[in-house]
Order: structure tokens, then C-alpha cells, then sequence
């Protein structure tokens, strides 16, 4: 997947990508896999995607515009899940590609009810998640059958996000079904995001991935202050929380938590934006709902 010079654009393929499924079936890692950079957030806690992410990858006479979505929610029907699950279904109607994705081996309810969201107009292609982890191969392909026979998908791609196994093929049959459009974004572009917002988002999964399901969903993270000096960033960013317990919990015993949090999120800002970073987290009790709703709104949540 190496990027070049790009061919005129009477031949250019340019188009958007809505990856979507059930939470924790590896949409995000497949993303950041398939753009060689890690600009959407992955923890084993469910649903830790909130947001529409978009990744940039542009190879040869093709620009593929993913856009992550957060997993559909079929459990739970409170007001976070319900704008979740429109950001899932507005991406899908304004998709050129829809790259459906699942666990090998495994279709549940909920599975089923996200495929039932699949826009009879556009274009899919079911891809199996995942596959490196079945032993044996040979039940792959009833699996994918039986898949298949329920939506018209354009083609059937087993693939490992985690392992980059068979994503160059995947890319190869998005590129065909893109439409012929001019590129929208510059070469070198990876993503729409800001700095700010790719800096939140790697401090939010740290804190989720090191204080684990203890820690409710409405805690989140704010970039209070983010300043650059020459290929410095220096990054101010406050986690904020429900109760002193919360508090407690992120910041652990003597600070080891909060340290490693700091120190994981610091050395992530780096990789991606190709620079020292200086961060400081700090730890703050929100003072009530209302509080709560200005975070949710100031970091895309409605």
C-alpha cells in the first residue's frame, strides 16, 4: 500500500467508506490498519468509538475516505446510544462503499439487525474479522455463505485487521467500486481531525483501556490548552469524571495509573504526529449534569 503520484483525474476514483457493525468487531483497528496510522481508538471495552472518524489513505489513482462509525447499539436505548446509532445510519445514506464488517465464526441478533440497516443503493462487501483466529479454515466458507445469502453483497473478503492479513485485497475491491471523482483531500493527508480532537481521543482510550469497565461511559476528556513550539506540542488535557471514587480509580495507587495513562497516551501523540510531545492530565469531578452536557456538545457528541 504505497503511496504515489496521482493519475489524472478524468481517471481518479475518489469516494467515502462507511465501515460499520456491531461494537467490538474491529472496525477501528481495521481503519487505522488499512491507513497505516492510528487516528481512531480501540480498547476491549465496548463502544469506546463515539464519534464519526475519518481516515485518508490515497494510493496511485485512488483516494478511499474511511469513516468509522460507532458500533450500533441494540441493547440499550438511551439518549447517548440513540445518537450513536444516527450517526451509524446518516453515514451509511451518505456512503459511496460500505464495508460490513463481522467476527469470523460469529453472527448474533445484533449482527443481523445492523446488516438490516444496509442501503439497498450502495454497494457492500462483507468482511470477516478476524480470521486468523479460526483454527480450522474449513468452516469459513459455509460461514460466508451463509452470510451472503442474506444481502446482495458485491463480494466477500476474510480478512485480520490485527495481523494486516488480506487488506491490500480489500482495498483493491473498494477501489472498484468507487465512483470517478477528482480527490477530495491532499496525498499526505491521513485524516479530517483535528490535532486537538486526535489528542483527546488517544488520552480517552488509554483511560478506558487502564481503569476498564469500572469507569462509566459519561467520563470523557478535554484538551484545556494545546500549544507548539517548532515540532513541540505542548498538551494540557482534563479528565473528567462523575465522583471522587471515579478519581480515585484513574489516578490509582500513589499516581501508577494516571502515570501510565500519561505516559501510553504521550508516546501514541508522538508516533502520530511525528513530534516530541510534552503532556500533563489532570483529574477533575464534574460539578453536575450541566457540566456534563458542555463536554458531550463541545467534543461532537450531539
Amino acid at each position: 500500500m504505497t503511496e504515489s503520484t496521482a493519475s489524472p483525474e478524468s481517471d481518479y476514483r475518489c469516494g467515502y467508506i462507511a465501515i460499520i457493525g456491531r461494537p467490538n468487531v474491529g472496525k477501528s483497528t481495521l481503519m487505522n490498519a488499512l491507513i497505516g496510522a492510528k487516528i481512531s481508538i480501540t480498547s476491549r471495552k465496548a463502544q469506546t468509538t463515539r464519534h464519526r472518524i475519518t481516515g485518508i489513505q490515497t494510493i496511485d489513482n485512488t483516494q478511499f475516505v474511511y469513516v468509522d462509525t460507532p458500533g450500533f447499539q441494540t441493547r440499550h436505548s438511551n439518549a447517548l446510544n440513540k445518537t450513536l446509532n444516527r450517526t451509524v445510519t446518516n453515514t451509511l445514506m451518505a456512503s459511496d462503499v460500505v464495508l460490513y464488517v463481522v467476527e469470523a465464526g460469529t453472527f448474533t441478533d445484533a449482527d443481523k439487525e445492523v446488516m438490516n440497516l444496509l442501503p439497498k443503493n450502495v454497494p457492500a462487501i462483507l468482511v470477516i474479522n478476524k480470521s486468523d483466529r479460526v483454527k480450522d479454515k474449513a468452516v469459513l466458507m459455509p460461514f460466508a455463505q451463509k452470510l451472503a445469502a442474506q444481502h446482495d453483497f458485491a463480494t466477500v473478503v476474510p480478512v485480520s485487521a490485527q495481523q494486516a492479513f488480506q487488506l491490500d485485497s480489500l482495498q483493491q475491491e473498494i477501489a472498484k467500486l468507487l465512483p470517478h471523482n477528482p480527490p477530495m483531500f491532499d496525498a499526505d493527508d491521513v485524516t479530517d481531525r483535528s490535532e486537538t480532537f486526535l489528542a483527546s481521543e488517544i488520552v480517552r482510550e488509554k483511560l478506558f483501556r487502564f481503569v476498564g469497565d469500572e469507569l462509566p461511559y459519561t467520563s470523557t476528556v478535554m484538551i484545556e490548552k494545546f500549544e507548539q513550539e517548532g515540532d513541540l506540542r505542548r498538551i494540557f488535557a482534563a479528565i473528567l469524571v462523575e465522583r471522587d471514587t471515579h478519581k480515585a480509580m484513574v489516578i490509582g495507587n500513589k499516581g501508577a495509573r494516571l502515570k501510565e495513562i500519561s505516559t501510553q497516551s504521550r508516546l501514541d501523540m508522538e508516533r502520530l504526529f511525528g513530534g516530541p510531545v510534552y503532556l500533563e492530565i489532570f483529574v477533575k469531578v464534574k460539578s453536575g449534569w450541566a457540566d456534563n452536557e458542555i463536554g458531550l456538545r463541545a467534543y461532537g457528541y450531539e
